[in-house]
């Protein structure tokens, strides 16, 4: 059993985190994720078919990014998520680390839309990751 009094300096980032993203928006996203083992020989070769699982990781806040001026850019889009809540799903599907989770995950739903995940960044305090932040753009309707 963990320490999660506010006193304890190892969790205290990670309280303050969720209950900011909770006060903000505390919305829900789904990661929809591959639960296909790519390590045989059979799923390599297509024989297997591919099996999706969905994920739900709470509490997220997403906000828009500055748009860019480039022509024809698609906006993107940043999203907090909580690391309590990404790592309780990471013991769940007895994953290997975070990265592993966000590497087989093929689209984010966020209050119905779909984006893709560009890139992820971890923000941690006292040795701890209380919040991850991913890039993400809006998947077109080929995309997923």
């Amino acid at each position: 059993m963990s320490d999660t009094a506010s006193r304890n300096p190892t969790f205290a980032a990670q309280m303050l985190a969720d209950a900011l993203l909770r006060t903000v928006a505390g919305a829900t996203a789904t990661l929809r994720v591959s639960a296909t083992n790519a390590n045989s020989d059979q799923s390599q070769l297509g024989l297997v078919a591919t099996s999706f699982a969905e994920v739900t990781v709470s509490p997220v806040v997403i906000r828009k990014l500055r748009p860019s001026w480039d022509e024809g850019g698609e906006s993107k889009w940043e999203l907090l998520v909580s690391a309590t809540g990404v790592e309780s799903q990471v013991n769940a599907l007895d994953l290997a680390s975070v990265e592993s989770l966000f590497q087989m995950t093929l689209a984010v739903t966020v209050g119905g839309q779909d984006y893709l995940i560009e890139s992820v960044a971890a923000n941690e305090a006292l040795g701890q990751v209380y919040v991850y932040r991913l890039l993400v753009r809006e998947a077109g309707v080929e995309a997923v």
